[in-house]
């Protein structure tokens, strides 16, 4: 049972690490970053207080300690940006200061030195503004008025700089994920493409250890499948070929015997393990290429050659179009492809028809047609698989030994070429081999 899949969890392994690293990365970030601001914020902060609690005290001691009639002189001068000094009771305000200023009024307080009664309050309606109420020394009232600035003003060029570090935190993440999922990428190609009777070019292994490691592992399979494969191959050529000594021998014991119905029965017998036999061997061979050499073939006489071949035996088996042109391929195993073909078309139609076209990128395309039962689509691809017969009979006229197409697909891979099966409309099938 398979647990449900997230509706936004990606589907792909890249999208998933890629989705990880970042976002994982990114919470880091931004918690260092927050750790830092705060940092910042703190000290910046008790810088603050430390210089206004500093120069407040200075300027209350100044004021106290100057004339009556020369204070209003100094006012302007001993106010700073953050506060201002006013000679009068100043504004009614509230005493219930909470928050940063709280701490603000406790450092007006210190600074005061708890020579002076101070009284601080809030101005209503008018943000974070504070008003401390003292008198000096000699009776007159001195009020401070202070407005607080922001602690840590940013800087303009630092969205700028965090949305660099974010593009660069995606880019070193999307390298990251390229680099662990290159290599799957290429071991699927790799898997994608094999193909044990062909001989391809095994996977490169260098790279990261753990990559060489796996690259070398699955060159090992790869050996190990076409070896496993060949074996399968030479048993089957062997059994296949020491059958024939002991066939004949029962063939001419048979053919010796009196005429009975048991000695043409047994006769057909034979027969047909002989013809099983004889495509057991084909089969062998045609999975290693029988070594015939490549030429130049006229195509319109090749194909001409097969349906006169077909048509002497009382066939019917006809060249649909006009072929023309040359192709260069090996003329043996091009024919036994297209003569299985054929004896497919007319052991299950009665008739065949060959057509020959060109591709798109100039490839030859030979294609046999037929108007018979045709095959169900789910079994098209294991039509092609030695030993697979669509009819399960063992009879030659029906089921057939299931070598023919199998034969076909073999010797297609040694004339560089590949075999295709699809249903027509109207019913029938197509078999098409195509090379260059």
């Amino acid at each position: 049972m398979t647990s449900p899949q997230i509706g936004l969890w990606p589907r792909s392994l890249r999208s998933r690490l890629f989705l990880i690293l970042f976002v994982g990365l990114a919470i880091a970030y931004g918690l260092s970053f927050s750790i830092l601001v705060a940092e910042r914020y703190m000290s910046a902060k008790a810088v603050m207080l430390g210089t206004l609690e500093s120069d407040l005290a200075t300027s209350i001691a100044v004021i106290d300690r100057l004339p009556a009639d020369e204070r209003p002189d100094w006012v302007d001068r001993l106010s700073r940006g953050n506060y201002r000094l006013v000679l009068g009771p100043g504004l009614p305000g509230i005493s219930d200061i909470s928050g940063r200023g709280a701490e603000i009024a406790e450092r007006i307080e210190e600074a005061a030195g708890h020579k002076f009664p101070i009284r601080v309050e809030s101005i209503p309606g008018d943000g974070k503004r504070l008003q401390a109420h003292l008198t000096l020394s000699d009776g007159a009232p001195l009020t401070i008025d202070v407005t607080p600035r922001g602690v840590m003003p940013l800087a303009e060029w630092l969205p700028y700089v965090f949305a660099a570090q974010m593009a660069l935190l995606v880019l070193c993440t999307w390298y990251a994920v390229r680099q662990a999922i290159y290599p799957l990428s290429v071991l699927s190609n790799a898997a994608e493409a094999l193909d044990p009777s062909k001989q391809g070019l095994p996977m490169s292994e260098s790279g990261p250890t753990e990559v060489a490691h796996a690259a070398r592992a699955f060159n090992a399979m790869r050996d190990r499948i076409a070896h496993y494969l060949e074996e399968r191959i030479q048993i089957l050529a062997a059994i296949s070929h020491d059958l024939q000594t002991p066939i004949t021998r029962m063939r001419l014991r048979a053919d010796m015997a009196d005429d009975t119905p048991e000695k043409e029965k047994l006769v057909s017998d034979l027969r047909e393990i002989e013809r099983l036999v004889q495509d057991g061997i084909a089969y062998a061979r045609s999975s290693h290429g029988n070594g015939e050499k490549t030429s130049r073939i006229d195509l319109a006489s090749f194909i001409d050659s097969i349906a006169y071949d077909y048509q002497d035996t009382g066939k019917t088996v006809s060249v649909h179009g006009l072929v023309k042109g040359t192709a260069t391929t090996k003329p043996h195993a091009l024919r036994r492809i297209l003569t299985n073909f054929i004896d497919n078309a007319i052991k299950f139609a009665e008739s065949a028809e060959i057509s020959v076209t060109r591709g798109d990128e100039g490839e030859v395309i030979v294609t046999v047609l037929d108007r018979g039962p045709g095959i169900p689509s789910d079994m098209l691809e294991s039509a092609m698989q030695p030993f697979f017969r669509i009819e399960t009979s063992r009879n030659r006229d029906t089921g057939g030994t299931g070598l023919g197409l199998a034969i076909a697909h073999q010797l297609a891979a040694t004339i560089g070429g590949s075999v295709r099966l699809y249903n027509r409309e109207g019913g029938g099938l197509a078999a098409e081999v195509s090379f260059r």
